[in-house]
């Protein structure tokens, strides 16, 4: 499959967390024209508690070097967890190019605002130290998350999330989740864009946000989702699985 522009968020390589072999499988599979890498691709505050580099990890980032090597823009903005990579913004490393925002035009005129969105996260941005006691916890879940899912496929039982189930129950997440939507897509309208896409909060998703059209890339922890443009410049999600692609949640809306 040949997509105009490929969006991806949230890898998180260098935790056990990350789904690098689907990933790379899913690199494999796809290519385009443009492909942004919408920041914590690396989690460098995961490597500094502890390294874990294995070597699907290195294979998604030398498939990445190569993509830009054979004709790929490849665009990374930096994310809060691989925020060491701001050092180097407006430099490009094997053909990507490092920068800490992006505007993508679509195939039918569309300027989109490329942002990992952590600058409307009000913890990141006051009490980072409760950002590391949430990813800590949020390390935690995942991890109780795998030993689940180990006994689910025994029993021949589909992957299941435990991290997206209690986010879905806690109504404070559900308020957060809402709230960082409407503050990405109000400033993206501030500054003229009919539409943002951004990663952060792990929930992919399409919507019109008060005339803005908000897309969120989801994560490669537990969606493996990834936003994609058509040659037309239709936006959509994709899923990753083990069977072919899941094509879900079609654009919504075309926003002039």
């Amino acid at each position: 499959m040949h997509y105009r522009a490929i969006f991806i968020s949230d890898l998180h390589l260098g935790t056990p967390g990350c789904q690098a072999d689907a990933l790379l499988d899913f690199l494999k599979e796809h290519t385009s024209d443009y492909l942004y890498l919408v920041g914590d691709i690396i989690d460098g505050w995961q490597l500094r508690r502890r390294w874990y580099w294995p070597q699907a990890h290195n294979d998604v980032i030398q498939k990445l070097l190569r993509k830009a090597r054979k004709g790929t823009r490849v665009i990374y903005v930096p994310g809060n967890h691989d925020e060491f990579a701001r050092h180097f913004l407006d430099h490009h490393f094997g053909g990507i190019e490092v920068v800490d925002q992006a505007v993508h035009k679509t195939a039918d005129g569309r300027q989109l605002w490329v942002i990992h969105g952590d600058y409307f996260d009000a913890v990141v941005q006051q009490a980072k130290w409760l950002a590391y006691v949430g990813d800590y916890l949020y390390e935690f879940t995942l991890k109780l998350n795998r030993y689940l899912n180990n006994m689910r496929g025994r029993l021949g039982l589909p992957y299941w999330s435990l991290s997206a189930y209690l986010k879905h129950k806690v109504k404070k997440a559900l308020n957060y989740v809402t709230d960082f939507e409407n503050a990405v897509a109000h400033e993206a309208a501030k500054h003229g864009y009919q539409g943002v896409v951004c990663g952060h909060i792990h929930r992919a998703e399409i919507r019109d946000v008060n005339g803005v059209l908000y897309c969120n890339d989801g994560d490669w922890v537990e969606s493996r989702s990834a936003l994609v443009e058509n040659e037309q410049g239709e936006l959509s999600l994709l899923y990753w699985q083990t069977d072919p692609i899941v094509v879900e949640k079609p654009e919504l809306a075309k926003v002039a």
